[in-house]
């Protein structure tokens, strides 16, 4: 199954899932992150977080929604938006009419410099537990319907 997690700027939060679950997900997902507007590079703290916790950082890159929604782009099973903005905005049609959600976080890059540390790892975190809850789903035998109703029920968690 595939998966794009949007936010307007992908440097940060959509960058983060997209890792967590490519890392986390044994191949049961293929995660991919993108902006409705975004900012041309990954946060440095973004990347310097993961490294940290020892995922592979080097196919990481900020980029525009367009890409998924052109032809020959992978299609989608799952759209997550995890940023307030961006779930309000009307979003590009994928073909297959994938399940959506929204997971709101606070950015940690609206945060100042000092406090990126803990302003990312709260985001990490968070972003963290819903991807462990997703995963141990068994999402891949699941209605749509079913689907939307876990995506829902994780997005609230804190």
């Amino acid at each position: 199954m595939n998966i794009l997690v949007l936010c307007t700027g992908n440097s940060a939060r959509s960058i983060l899932l997209e890792t967590l679950i490519n890392s986390l997900g044994a191949g049961r997902l293929h995660a991919y992150s993108a902006g409705s507007d975004p900012a041309g590079q990954v946060h440095p703290q973004s990347l310097k977080l993961m490294a940290k916790l020892g995922h592979d950082t080097s196919i990481a890159r900020s980029k525009s929604w367009d890409e998924f929604a052109a032809p020959g782009a992978p299609q989608m099973d799952i759209v997550i938006t995890v940023c307030g903005s961006a779930a309000a905005e009307t979003c590009p049609i994928w073909p297959g009419a994938p399940v959506r959600a929204h997971w709101g976080v606070e950015d940690p890059a609206a945060v100042a410099e000092p406090d990126w540390d803990q302003a990312f790892r709260t985001a990490y975190g968070l972003l963290k537990t819903r991807a462990t809850a997703l995963l141990d789903l068994p999402f891949e035998t699941f209605s749509q319907d079913e689907l939307k109703t876990q995506l829902t029920r994780i997005g609230d968690l804190t």
